[in-house]
């Protein structure tokens, strides 16, 4: 069974950090371009930061400096340390995988398989 399945999410305040991590399942990992986005009620959905099968990074403006993306290709994780929270942080943070070749890494649509989503919340 393909799936996604993330965790680590939680309450924090302004200035803390918590790590996401994202387990896979069901196809080649290693293979496959992995991205964490996030979507904050009444937004959006958007791009957080992706790292492809050749471990390229990319990050959106929101998180350069302070989210860093990895992956373990020998345990199927895919991971998101946030460091510096701030409130605007605040989203369900959600994994997706297997990215249509030649789409931008930010673009939700281009992704075949989603997780269910791990709330975070930063209070000020």
């Amino acid at each position: 069974q393909v799936q996604l399945m993330e965790s680590g999410g939680g309450s924090v305040q302004a200035g803390g950090s918590l790590r996401l991590s994202c387990v896979a399942s069901g196809y080649t990992f290693s293979r496959a371009s992995h991205a964490w986005f996030r979507q904050a009620p009444g937004k959006r959905r958007e791009g957080v930061a992706a790292i492809g099968s050749d471990a390229t990074i990319s990050y959106a403006d929101s998180g350069k400096g302070r989210f860093t993306i990895s992956k373990d290709n020998a345990k199927n994780l895919v991971y998101l340390q946030m460091n510096k929270l701030k409130p605007e942080d605040t989203a369900m943070y959600y994994c997706a995988a297997l990215k249509r070749n030649g789409d931008s890494w930010d673009e939700s649509e281009s992704y075949q398989i989603w997780g269910q989503g791990t709330q975070v919340t930063v209070s000020s």
